[in-house]
């Protein structure tokens, strides 16, 4: 053996290379040999082939299983299945999503990015047979390549990739453009008026609820579907509304944007991947094509975008508009019909948590400090736009948040600025071209920049987004009149009419420099995405309340002393103590006097709050003045109850009554 390895040697001097000879050890022993660090080749014939092999597949943690009727039984049970035949349900599920009238089986759809064609991908369809539409279109010979669920990641690379203006700022966010449109159309939303619906939702003066009927709701839902199959790729997203287990939605999303499904992804709950094994049918499905137009000589059109919902079909369609928002928001609106046929609450407000479990609501308009003052750092959040008041607490309707970014800072806005970082989305902002710096200041695209990120990149976040039943509601009001309280403490009633009113008060300029408040109401802060009635929410609103011993506050965030122009803003600083005292419980024990027209009882004083302030007619020094402000604010709030006073709840017109009552008399 010694002769054999010194002949080895040898040859090897001779042929000029060295080499390193090891005896076969036990595997015990080749822990500490040292090897050659020369491997063999990657197993790899091309680069595509190669980056292949970057690429790790993940395996479901649980068998993977299908809800199938047994022979006998009326429940359904679960039938363990392979991963290729999961995969074909999975298809055949997504292609019934995207079926038309004249398709009733849908297009032939295939996982992945068409740019990565692999052999033998023409057989990896749903299962549908090509000689079955043949008669249908070209387009039966097509596949349509379906990016299902992707991550952020993946999505950054389609967005920057294929859309044009698309680009990674500095802190990571992907800077996105909606197109032409900038913000919701509002004058544009449909809903489908069916038997159903015509008794159920609100329809007419005040309603935001736009009717149309189910022929043309067909109509551009097939005009949205042809144009989604007619793309090479379509973007999937199967996803969840509310926190609560026991109340949440299954929604798809369809679109042909990688900028609408990263949205999507940040913007509703994220199903962890045993909850995607059983994700099944939705329960509802968005058709998002984008910018492709309606047909603006199809009836009920008035432009050619058009925002269309059907609660019978469970499906809403979008045409002509890129706005992201309007995902968001239709889906806000499907929810304000879907949990009140549940008994549950839905909300459009903020929500944070104390460390002692106690909650609080905060309602108001756009200016009144909601998200300030929701955002505490004291206090958990449990969500900031959305929420369900159910039998077992509230939740948070989305799993992320819809921030405005315009003039945002650091110092203002910590939590904000710190969650714009990767796999934020941020929608027509203006960035440095070198440093990709954004400039939150510049309003050069529009006014309306957003940031749109999981709700887990704010840091005092409370994950699962639930808690117990509120405590406190707030209604935030900025009083650009000058004339309400800092802070009131209201009746059940009042409560009701204040929310119904949901007012606030806008700064707009005039002719020649001069400024006047001008009345803003939004029914039940939120006017533009209810289904029913606002009475029949603040009936609801009213008995949890009642149940559950919460209290109502109405606080004013805007002027004292006078109105815009002559009194100064309330000091952010007395808010917050005011908002403390709320949280501690210590405002319900202080003393309180009646002021006249409102009848709003406002204590005497708060820690922290100077007394004087507190009573609104103390800081005007023209008392005459306050007085005709005070009415001109009362009858406006008069003025725009009309509209509901009429409208009754329950078989008698008490409830109705006992709102009216709360009103402003004089």
């Amino acid at each position: 053996m010694e002769a054999e390895n010194g002949e080895a040697r040898l040859a090897s001097r001779r042929a000029g290379l060295t080499r390193i000879v090891t005896q076969k050890k036990s595997a015990a022993e080749t822990v500490a040999v040292c090897h050659d660090d020369s491997t063999p080749p990657v197993k790899a014939q091309t680069i595509d082939e190669l980056h292949s092999l970057q690429k790790k597949k993940s395996a479901p943690n649980t068998p993977r299983t299908a809800r199938t009727p047994r022979q006998g039984q009326g429940a359904a049970t679960f039938a363990v299945i392979s991963e290729e035949d999961f995969q074909k349900l999975q298809l055949q599920s997504i292609s019934a999503s995207l079926a038309s009238l004249t398709r009733e089986t849908g297009p032939k759809v295939v996982k992945g990015d068409p740019a990565r064609k692999v052999e033998g991908q023409r057989v990896a369809h749903s299962g549908h047979s090509i000689h079955e539409t043949f008669d249908v279109s070209d387009s039966a010979l097509k596949f349509t390549h379906v990016l299902y669920n992707l991550s952020p990641a993946e999505l950054y690379e389609q967005a920057i990739r294929y859309e044009k203006g698309s680009f990674i700022t500095a802190s990571g966010a992907l800077a996105t453009l909606s197109g032409a449109k900038t913000g919701r159309s509002p004058r544009d939303r449909r809903v489908v008026k069916d038997e159903t619906t015509e008794d159920e939702l609100w329809w007419g003066k005040g309603s935001p609820n736009i009717e149309m009927d189910e022929h043309t709701f067909m109509v551009n839902r097939e005009r949205a579907v042809d144009y989604l199959n007619s793309l090479e790729k379509v973007y999937v997203n199967d996803q969840f509304l509310n926190w609560d287990p026991e109340h949440r939605i299954k929604v798809r999303i369809v679109s042909a944007r990688a900028y609408h499904s990263l949205f999507m992804h940040n913007m509703c709950i994220r199903p962890d991947a045993e909850e995607l094994e059983e994700f099944g049918a939705p329960d509802f499905t968005i058709y998002n094509a984008g910018q492709f137009p309606c047909n603006r000589y199809t009836h009920y059109m008035t432009s050619s975008t058009s925002v269309d919902l059907n609660l019978a079909r469970r499906e809403m369609v979008i045409l002509g508009t890129q706005y992201a928002g309007e995902m968001k928001k239709g889906l806000f609106s499907v929810m304000h019909y879907l949990m009140p046929q549940r008994h549950i609450l839905s909300l459009h407000s903020g929500c944070n948590m104390g460390k002692g479990g106690d909650v609080a609501l905060f309602f108001g308009l756009s200016g009144t400090g909601k998200t300030t003052l929701s955002t505490d750092h004291n206090r958990y959040l449990i969500g900031d736009d959305e929420h369900c008041w159910s039998e077992n607490g509230v939740s948070n309707i989305e799993g992320g948040c819809y921030a405005k970014c315009i003039d945002l800072s650091k110092d203002k806005e910590p939590d904000i600025w710190n969650a714009i970082k990767f796999g934020t989305v941020l929608e027509n902002v203006v960035f440095e071209e070198h440093t990709r710096e954004v400039d939150y200041s510049d309003k050069g695209v529009t006014e309306n920049t957003r940031a749109a990120y999981p709700i887990e990149y704010i840091p005092n976040a409370k994950i699962p987004c639930v808690g117990p039943h509120p405590k406190n509601v707030i209604l935030l009001a900025c009083d650009a009149f000058g004339v309400l309280p800092p802070v009131s403490k209201l009746s059940l009633a009042q409560t009701m009419y204040h929310f119904i009113s949901g007012y606030t008060a806008l700064v707009a300029g005039t002719e020649e420099g001069i400024k006047e408040p001008q009345a803003t109401f939004s029914a039940c802060f939120g006017a533009a995405f209810i289904m029913l009635h606002p009475t029949k929410y603040a009936a609801m609103l009213a008995e949890k309340m009642q149940k559950h011993g919460a209290t109502g506050w109405l606080v004013n965030t805007g002027w004292s002393g006078g109105r815009y122009g002559s009194g100064n803003r309330i000091k952010l600083a007395y808010t917050r103590k005011i908002i403390d005292a709320i949280h501690s419980g210590t405002l319900l024990n202080a003393n309180y006097v009646k002021t006249e027209v409102f009848g709003l009882e406002i204590p005497t004083e708060i820690d922290g709050v100077p007394s004087e302030i507190l009573s609104p007619i103390n800081t005007w020094s023209d008392k005459m003045a306050y007085n005709d402000t005070l009415l001109k604010l009362g009858g406006l709030f008069k003025k725009n109850f009309e509209v509901f006073a009429n409208y009754k709840i329950g078989t008698d017109n008490n409830l109705t009554e006992e709102i009216l009552a709360a009103g402003p008399t004089f």
